[in-house]
């Protein structure tokens, strides 16, 4: 995510961090490119006068606008949605940090600087813990990455390398907590009344991750984006042979200017209808995940607490 001020005057039209030019600049040399040779030739190709009059692109260009408004509006509520339930997902993981030290039974809670390596044999310590290797887990799903190291630090070391062969790592996670709180209610640590209250944090944090998912696997219709792209491409391709005989040489101005707003929101929403990405646009789940890791171990009196992530060029991950 781009985390920075706006610019203002000569700058906002020269940054090139987190504008989708970059993205789009090949396809807009061309069309560019295309216009100039247009320009040139006077619309004549091989001797064949092409002539097209502004009316069709007046008819098409309104509906590719409105379509394109549209699909972006969809891939935003996509992108927001998923900010929403990761911000859910830090409310929760919270609560049951306080729940585990306030419900729980089990003397004196939190330990000091090692109550991270050492304190693991305590439930209320390893609920917590697996809480942050929970969001840690959802974030390389998300991602298609592989588990990094830092669950190693946050789990037992036989529940580290059963996770190993878990396909949805996440969800075996969540199973660990339940039967974690089972056996305290049948130890007569937690009171059942108290217990369905964790067990209902527990089930809010698994309606997030699962409704990350569904976002992830099901993306806007391609059929619906082909269209989007294909009708977009051929009216700035076409549009050229349009403006030369009304605008002269001023056609590739115009058509550069109308060709980066149609392909810059192309692009602009395919990167925001996958939220989940490494791209400057997408959400900074790194940094979200090590929020939580901030606040659940300040919440078990840990004095070995990571410093939390700052923008680096801008961008924060």
């Amino acid at each position: 995510m781009i985390i920075r001020d706006r610019p203002s005057g000569l700058k906002l039209f020269l940054l090139l961090r987190g504008s989708v030019l970059l993205r789009i600049l090949p396809t807009l040399a061309i069309n560019v490119a295309i216009a100039i040779l247009v320009t040139w030739s006077h619309g004549d190709l091989w001797d064949i006068k092409i002539t097209l009059t502004t009316i069709p692109f007046t008819l098409i260009g309104l509906p590719i606008a409105i379509f394109l408004g549209f699909r972006n509006n969809s891939a935003y509520d996509r992108f927001w949605e998923g900010r929403k339930l990761w911000g859910e997902l830090l409310l929760r993981s919270r609560n049951l940090a306080r729940q585990c030290a306030s419900l729980i039974d089990g003397g004196e809670f939190g330990q000091g600087a090692a109550l991270a390596r050492n304190g693991l044999q305590d439930v209320r310590v390893r609920m917590v813990m697996r809480a942050i290797a929970f969001s840690c887990a959802l974030r390389d799903l998300l991602r298609n990455l592989p588990s990094g190291p830092q669950l190693a630090g946050l789990l037992q070391p036989q529940e580290c390398a059963q996770l190993e062969g878990q396909h949805n790592k996440p969800d075996y996670l969540m199973r660990q907590m339940g039967l974690d709180l089972g056996q305290c209610v049948r130890e007569g640590r937690i009171d059942p009344c108290l217990a369905a209250n964790i067990d209902h944090t527990l089930s809010a944090m698994t309606a997030a991750a699962a409704s990350c998912e569904r976002i992830k696997t099901t993306p806007i219709p391609f059929s619906y984006s082909v269209l989007l792209h294909r009708t977009a491409y051929m009216y700035c391709f076409l549009l050229p042979f349009g403006l030369v005989d009304t605008i002269g040489f001023m056609t590739p101005v115009v058509v550069a200017i109308v060709a980066y707003t149609f392909f810059g929101l192309d692009a602009l929403g395919d990167e925001l209808e996958e939220p989940f990405g490494m791209e400057p646009n997408d959400l900074p789940l790194d940094a979200i995940c090590r929020a939580i890791e901030i606040d659940l171990r300040t919440a078990l009196g840990d004095q070995d607490i990571p410093p939390p992530l700052l923008p680096a060029d801008f961008c924060l991950t």
